[in-house]
Parts: structure tokens; sequence; C-alpha cells
């Protein structure tokens, strides 16, 4: 009963990763603070940050 058991959890397991590897992902893809900055400053280039205080 014990082998038993071990190999459906493990089994179990592996069908778990799996099917949430198959899922949609809810996240969103994580985007470096530098990045943001820069994406920040395309999109509004009238905008100038200067860090000389």
């Amino acid at each position: 009963m014990n082998r038993r058991k071990k190999i459906q959890q493990l089994l179990k397991a592996h069908a778990k990763k799996a099917s949430a590897k198959l899922a949609p992902q809810s996240k969103e893809k994580y985007i470096s603070k530098a990045d943001r900055l820069k994406l920040e400053a395309e999109a509004s280039p009238d905008l100038v940050v200067t860090a000389e205080s």
C-alpha cells in the first residue's frame, strides 16, 4: 500500500505541474525599474528627469 501511495503521489504531482505549465499566466512579465524609466521617458520626451539635487 505504501509503495502504491507513493507512486500515485508522484503521478499526481507531475500531472499538476504539467497542467500548471499549460494554464494561462495571470502575472505580467517583470519589467525592471531602469526599463520602466526608459519606457516612461520614451512615452513623454518633453519631460526630462534630472537627478542633480
